[in-house]
């Protein structure tokens, strides 16, 4: 159990879980002062990606010659970081919305806390763990800018924010999930 603790505090896990809460319960806050509509959903996508920009942070640790030298694999450490902490994202999400106003639906957070957190880890794979955060970061704000998705091609750009039925969403987070954690799995963040 010693190596779990050792390994959440060198991945910066208590920062970021605390981030992922403050953010979602003053989203959750916000949401209570209509601070969106009902069915919007900018304020859960925003708690969202929030909450996997912050987990980026863990995805690579502080010192790589030291990670190389762990007696477990990493691959299946990195595979199983990535989907605990998109997990944990999207229940944070859940469990403030449990406590107040209905924001998402419990389809569309796992829709896209998944593809979030896929995002991300392809963002450490390609511009290293400090960096990982900027692909959802851009994604969302085209996301938020963008004209409304009435075409295939503008709900795969706009797949955060489509409803969670939507085909086009749904493959487009399915397939971020999937490369991503892949990616980071078998290469690691960038050096």
């Amino acid at each position: 159990m010693r190596w779990l603790t050792l390994y959440a505090r060198s991945r910066q896990v208590p920062a970021s879980l605390a981030a992922v809460v403050i953010s979602a319960v003053a989203v959750g806050a916000l949401a209570r002062d209509g601070g969106g509509g009902p069915g919007d959903p900018r304020l859960p996508v925003l708690v969202l990606a929030t909450g996997a920009m912050a987990a980026s942070i863990g995805l690579s640790g502080q010192d790589l010659a030291l990670d190389r030298t762990a007696a477990i694999r990493w691959v299946p450490r990195r595979a199983a970081h990535v989907l605990l902490c998109g997990a944990v994202v999207g229940t944070v999400l859940l469990t403030v919305q449990a406590m107040g106003e209905d924001m998402a639906t419990t389809a569309f957070v796992v829709r896209d806390s998944t593809g979030l957190m896929g995002l991300v880890a392809l963002g450490a794979v390609l511009a290293g763990g400090q960096y990982a955060w900027t692909l959802p970061f851009a994604w969302l704000s085209f996301s938020f800018l963008a004209p409304p998705p009435t075409s295939a091609p503008m709900q795969v750009a706009s797949w955060m924010l489509v409803p969670p039925g939507t085909t086009a969403g749904t493959w487009t987070a399915l397939v971020l999930a999937v490369a991503g954690t892949a990616a980071y799995a078998v290469a690691g963040p960038r050096r």
